[in-house]
């Protein structure tokens, strides 16, 4: 297998529906770049977009050439498109408070005198604390429809692969704290001198989370509405990253979109006169191509060849655009 079967034009002319649209891979593969031209895509078909970037290490900005970090700003001479570099610092403060406020609650339902301040400094300091924010500001975004399509760049993918999948995990935990906490009110009303029936925040928080986390885990896996784009480079490290994780994301049933393939160094360009490290990539890179049509049979989406400058603004990710929706 040699050939595009079905372009990246073809499969999202396919899908008109199709509303979420992520695009992760290894570190350094031009995941950024790739969502940018798609995001200016959809934007140019009249669709409002918005443009975010989940990727802690954000570089949107670098990329069009204009601040777009905490809000989501117009781009510069692009009509319809938005762009968002997500900060999760305010989200992240919030979330502290809140973490307090039901802390105190549960301490005071239990009768415990110690302070919530240990509990909330302990749960904050999680390393994935800042996913969590993240995911929450991701499906906030989402939640909102305030724009026809989303682009994500979302951050490499081990870190997305747990983005994700926070609504799974989210849910099961949720489910078992529901659980407890009713067995828990149950018994205090057992043991109480009075029938009456107390409210219980906490367990409203629950359940209004559990119903949060369903509806995004409905978006997320919704073949429709979601696709996830993995992007490559013709190496073994990155082909070895997504061939792991696209059967990952299968098992969640987020739906795989398919393959992009960058920076393929152009074979016109080359001949016998070449130096020799730029015809040993050539081949390195003809072998890793093989590779690819082979494992990725039928999901390849797009190639695109490396260019002689960077790219950086509008007017060049238009330049890829030709070869992503060729």
């Amino acid at each position: 297998m040699t050939g595009i079967e079905r372009s990246m034009a073809q499969y999202v002319k396919d899908r008109p529906q199709l509303k979420f649209i992520f695009f992760g891979g290894k570190g350094g593969v031009g995941k950024t770049v790739l969502a940018g031209v798609t995001a200016m895509w959809y934007a140019a078909q009249g669709r409002r977009t918005m443009l975010a970037s989940t990727n802690p290490v954000h570089s949107l900005s670098g990329l069009l050439t204009q601040n777009v970090f905490g809000a989501a700003t117009p781009v510069q001479g692009v009509p319809n498109l938005w762009a968002y570099e997500i900060d999760t610092k305010e989200t992240i403060e919030r979330s502290k408070v809140d973490i307090q406020q039901k802390i105190q609650y549960f301490l005071k339902f239990a009768e415990i005198s110690t302070k919530a301040d240990a509990f909330v400094e302990s749960a904050t300091m999680n390393p994935a604390f800042e996913e969590s924010a993240m995911f929450e500001n991701m499906i906030e975004l989402m939640f909102k429809n305030e724009y026809d399509v989303y682009v994500f760049d979302t951050a490499p993918t081990a870190n997305a692969r747990r983005l994700l999948g926070m609504s799974k995990v989210y849910s099961l935990w949720v489910n078992k704290m529901l659980k407890s906490r009713e067995e828990a009110r149950s018994l205090r009303e057992l043991l109480s001198f009075t029938k009456k029936k107390q409210t219980d925040p906490l367990m409203d928080y629950l359940v209004g989370f559990r119903d949060r986390m369903a509806h995004a885990r409905e978006l997320l896996t919704d073949e429709n509405q979601t696709s996830f784009f993995f992007v490559t480079l013709p190496e073994a490290l990155p082909i070895a990253v997504i061939k792991r994780f696209i059967n990952w994301f299968h098992d969640f049933g987020i739906p795989v979109g398919g393959v992009l393939v960058n920076m393929l160094i152009q074979k016109d360009q080359v001949n016998a006169s070449s130096p020799e490290f730029v015809r040993n990539r050539v081949a390195m890179q003809d072998a890793y191509m093989t590779q690819i049509w082979n494992d990725f049979d039928g999901n390849v989406r797009a190639v695109i060849p490396l260019f002689d400058n960077e790219v950086r603004g509008t007017e060049s990710l238009g330049m890829v655009a030709k070869h992503v929706f060729a």
